[in-house]
């Protein structure tokens, strides 16, 4: 396969990027249309290039063996997430916001960046709406928790759980990058209080006088419903029992059938256990989950030609991608890969980039846990940490720079965004580079 295989992926990705900056009203209207045109060149374009056979093959290892667990997983995370309300009167100081953000932070990888994201967005905007400075709070709150904090687990960031379907430990992450983590965020917390307290300045005195209302929070069995979505998880990953079912070519086995099952089936229990008018407080709706239904979609399907050419290495017209991270002598450049990977999820979104250059470094998970560890660590940084330099780099990201906008506050534009994100992240990326910390990044 050549390189015009690869267009419609290009063509969705330039779309998710330029579609709500070019044209808003259209791209909100018809987003999935244009998700469905993309996939439909692509499928149309491998039936002619491979014939029908290997095109409906295709179709259902990308749409059950891959995408049907993920987004499962995003479903079932978003409306559990959606059934905890947290109310009371926060006043927005920087030890508040900074409290908010370090607990946001801690939550990201066992709830998920976009569950941790949509519970404390709307208290952390209520805090600070009446703040003549609060643009930056929403800035480093999209950095830490809808992105830095979810590298520790499969539940945290869409691009591990993507790792996770493949073959890498649940607790890879947690074992490799928790020191890269706790520094990262750490001193991002710490720029963001010195920063808040000299915006804070400058803000008019709270002279209220009535008593605030008490912090509460509400909707708690989703927190008991959210620790059966990880036991479900962790038990799927341990249970093999052998069974499972062919699809076309793509075995479905048993224990992945069942945690799906199992999730879809918490997620409606929390639907019908969590009184509406929590989430009706919270302002949940379903338009964002639709939204990352239908595009995750396409990009699953598009995706495939690139993929295969992939797994052409040094044949493919991705030779140049493969010989800029791999050395003479096969050894790769993890350096390459973490920026590489990094810069393409910025603009790309994490996921299916952290599935490219995942098939790049070999796809094998044993190995790439093993002699490859310092490969696996520079992909997994590189999609979680860099996800955050754009609106698009992240599924939650937009979300909560929709949700801002709603609420009052002007957020920047998409490269007002990525400005000051990239002022704040890439000396962080830059000692995480040359960090003398296992595992280590080799430049060569």
């Amino acid at each position: 396969m050549t390189w015009p295989f690869a267009l419609p992926f290009a063509g969705l990705l330039l779309s998710i990027a330029l579609g709500p900056l070019l044209f808003p009203k259209l791209w909100h209207a018809h987003y999935g249309k244009i998700a469905a045109a993309w996939s439909a060149a692509t499928l149309a374009s491998i039936a002619w290039f491979a014939g029908g056979q290997v095109m409906f093959a295709t179709l259902a290892h990308a749409v059950l063996g891959e995408y049907l667990s993920f987004i499962v997983l995003l479903f079932a995370l978003y409306t559990v997430a959606g059934g905890i309300l947290v109310s009371g009167d926060i006043r927005g100081t920087p030890w508040n916001n900074a409290a908010i953000l370090a607990l946001g932070t801690a939550m990201a990888s066992i709830v998920g960046t976009t569950g941790a994201a949509m519970i404390l967005i709307r208290p952390l905007i209520r805090a600070n709406v009446s703040r003549r400075h609060n643009v930056h709070v929403m800035v480093f709150f999209i950095i830490l928790v809808a992105n830095v904090g979810g590298a520790l687990s499969p539940l945290g960031d869409p691009p591990l759980f993507i790792g996770f379907l493949n073959g890498v430990d649940f607790f890879w992450t947690t074992r490799n990058l928790w020191v890269q983590t706790a520094i990262v965020a750490v001193l991002l917390l710490a720029i963001f209080v010195v920063l808040d307290f000299w915006r804070f300045r400058s803000e008019p005195i709270d002279r209220r006088v009535e008593p605030p209302q008490p912090l509460r929070v509400r909707g708690l069995v989703n927190v008991v419903l959210i620790a059966a979505i990880i036991g479900c998880i962790l038990v799927s990953a341990n249970w093999r029992p052998g069974l499972g079912v062919d699809v076309f070519g793509t075995r479905l086995e048993l224990q992945n059938l069942v945690r799906d099952g199992l999730l879809v089936v918490i997620a409606l229990l929390s639907l019908w256990w969590t009184r509406d008018e929590h989430r009706e407080a919270n302002g949940f709706s379903w338009e964002p989950i639709r939204e990352v239904a239908k595009l995750f979609a396409g990009i699953f399907i598009v995706i495939i030609p690139v993929l295969a050419v992939l797994d052409a290495g040094p044949k493919g017209f991705f030779a140049w991608l493969l010989s800029a991270v791999t050395a003479r002598d096969g050894t790769p450049h993890e350096v390459a890969y973490f920026w590489y990977t990094g810069l393409m999820s910025a603009f790309l979104d994490n996921a299916p980039t952290y599935l490219l250059f995942f098939k790049l470094a070999g796809g094998d998970a044993r190995e790439l846990m093993g002699a490859l560890s310092g490969t696996l660590a520079a992909i997994s940084m590189g999609a979680v940490y860099m996800g955050a330099l754009t609106y698009i780099g992240n599924a939650p990201n937009f979300m909560v720079a929709a949700i801002a906008v709603q609420s009052g506050i002007r957020m920047p534009s998409f490269f007002g965004y990525l400005l000051r994100a990239a002022a704040i992240l890439v000396p962080f990326f830059l000692l995480l580079t040359f960090l003398p910390v296992a595992p280590v990044l080799r430049l060569q």
